[in-house]
C-alpha cells in the first residue's frame, strides 16, 4: 500500500452511496473515494457488481475491480426487498450524495426516488447517470455507453472515411459520464452548503450528452455551412499539421507541429526551412488548405530516421511528438514512473500487481489509494452496527434472510 503526507483530504468527511453497477456511477465513486470521500458501495448479496467478473481475472475477481473500486466501503443489500430498501433509506438519511446508474423509473418503482430521497435527507444530492437522462422522449430506453458514443456523435468521427465507424478501445462514454457527474456533484455540493437551507438537488447526467459536449464545433460547423464533418482517420480536419508518420524501422509517431512558431521550427528541424519561412503557411489556414501535402514532406522526412531519432531532433527543436505507446511501453517510461502513476498494490493472496496512480495531483492535499477493490460485504458489519446501529439479532436476521 502506499502512504501520504499527513493532511486531510479535499473530500474527507463526504459521505456517499453508491447504487450503481459496472463502470459509469462506479468511475464517479472511485474518484470521490481517491480524495477521501466515503463512499459506501451497495451490492447485490449473491454475486456483487457485474464487474467483478469482467475480463482478465485473478483467481476469482476481475483485475479491473480492484482499480474501479479502491477506497470504497462494500455493503450488501437486496434492493427489491421492502426491507433492504428500508435500509437504504436510514443510510440515505446519514449521506451526502446518492450516485446511481440505474434506468430511469427503476429508484422510483423501489421506492428510493428523489422525493422520498427529500423527505429522508432534504440535503442529500442526488447523482443519477443512465443512457438519455430522466426526461425526453428516449428516457425509458436502455442506454450502454457504447450506443452513447453512437447516438452522441463520436462513433461518427472514429475511423478511416472507406471503412466502418470504429471505437476506442476503452469504455470512454461511460467514463466521460463520470467525470461529469464528478463535476456536477461537487458544484451540487457547493451550491448546498452556500444555500441557507441546506437544500439538496438532483444532477441529471444522459451518457449520450456527455459524448456529445465532446464535439467540439461540429454543430455551429454545420448550422451555419451545412458541414457534416466525417471520418479522417489519424487527422484532425482543419489543423495542419497533425497526423501519425511512419519511422525508417516500420514504427509510426504522432507529430502536432499545427502551432504558427511550432511549425517553423518543425519545417527547419527537418531542413524545410524555404516551407518554414513561406507565408503561405504562416497561419494555421493556409497549412490546413495545403494538410496533405505538408504531410508527405514530413513522412519523406520521417521515412529516412528511426522513430528515436525523430523523437530527439524534434525534442531538440521543442517540437509535440511522441511514440503510440502499447501498456508494455508505458509501464517502462520513466515519465510515468516519476509522476508516480504506476502504484504497486499486494492482492488478498499476497501477488504483487501495478494499478494506474491518482489524476488529478493536488500539491497540498493529494489523493492516495488507501485499499484495494474490497470482497463483497467487506465493510457489513461496520456500516449495519455502527454507522445505522443495528442490533446484532436484526444484522444476523437480515443476513439468514438474504436482505443483507
Amino acid at each position: 500500500m502506499t502512504t501520504m503526507l499527513n493532511k486531510r483530504k479535499p473530500l474527507e468527511g463526504v459521505k456517499i452511496l453508491e447504487l450503481g453497477n459496472l463502470v459509469a456511477a462506479p468511475y464517479a465513486g472511485k474518484l470521490f473515494a481517491e480524495f477521501g470521500a466515503e463512499v459506501i458501495k451497495v451490492e447485490e448479496p449473491k454475486n456483487g457488481d457485474p464487474l467483478r467478473n469482467w475480463r482478465v481475472m485473478h483467481e476469482d475477481t476481475s483485475v479491473w475491480w480492484y482499480v474501479q473500486s479502491r477506497n470504497k466501503k462494500s455493503v450488501t443489500i437486496n434492493l427489491r426487498e421492502p426491507e433492504g430498501q428500508e435500509i437504504v433509506k436510514t443510510l440515505i438519511g446519514k449521506v451526502d450524495v446518492v450516485l446511481e446508474n440505474f434506468k430511469p423509473g427503476t429508484l422510483e418503482r423501489w421506492g428510493l426516488g428523489y422525493e422520498e430521497i427529500q423527505k429522508v435527507n432534504p440535503s442529500a444530492i442526488l447523482t443519477r447517470i443512465s443512457g438519455y437522462g430522466q426526461t425526453g422522449p428516449y428516457k425509458e430506453k436502455p442506454g450502454f455507453g457504447s450506443v452513447a458514443e453512437a447516438i452522441g456523435g463520436l462513433r461518427f468521427l472514429t475511423g478511416y472515411p472507406d471503412r466502418p465507424p470504429v471505437r476506442a478501445g476503452i469504455a470512454i462514454g461511460d467514463m466521460i459520464a463520470g467525470l461529469y457527474a464528478v463535476i456536477g456533484t461537487l458544484m451540487a455540493l457547493r451550491a448546498r452548503d452556500e444555500d441557507p437551507e441546506k437544500k439538496g438537488q438532483v444532477v441529471d447526467v444522459a451518457l449520450y450528452e456527455a459524448v456529445f459536449s465532446l464535439l467540439e464545433g461540429i454543430l455551429p460547423e454545420y448550422d451555419l455551412t451545412g458541414l457534416v464533418r466525417e471520418r479522417t482517420g489519424s487527422t484532425l480536419p482543419g489543423i495542419a499539421p497533425s497526423n501519425t508518420y511512419k519511422c525508417a524501422d516500420e514504427k509510426h509517431i504522432v507529430i502536432g507541429g499545427n502551432g504558427d512558431r511550432i511549425f517553423q521550427r518543425l519545417m527547419t528541424a527537418i531542413g524545410r526551412e524555404d516551407m518554414a519561412n513561406d507565408p503561405l503557411y504562416a497561419s494555421n489556414q493556409g497549412r490546413a488548405d495545403h494538410a496533405e501535402f505538408i504531410d508527405s514532406v514530413i513522412e519523406d522526412w520521417t521515412l529516412q530516421h528511426s522513430m528515436d531519432e525523430v523523437r530527439r531532433i524534434l525534442d531538440e527543436a521543442s517540437v509535440p511528438v511522441g511514440p503510440i505507446y502499447g501498456i508494455n511501453d508505458i509501464v517502462n517510461d520513466g515519465h510515468y514512473q516519476a509522476r508516480d502513476m504506476l502504484k504497486e498494490i499486494v492482492l488478498p493472496d499476497g501477488v504483487k500487481m501495478t494499478v494506474p496512480g491518482i489524476v488529478p495531483k493536488l500539491s497540498e492535499t493529494p489523493g492516495d489509494i488507501e485499499w484495494n477493490g474490497p470482497i463483497l460485504g467487506a465493510h457489513n458489519e461496520e456500516i449495519y452496527k455502527d454507522f445505522i446501529d443495528l442490533s446484532e439479532e436484526e444484522f444476523k436476521r437480515l443476513k439468514e434472510k438474504g436482505v443483507i
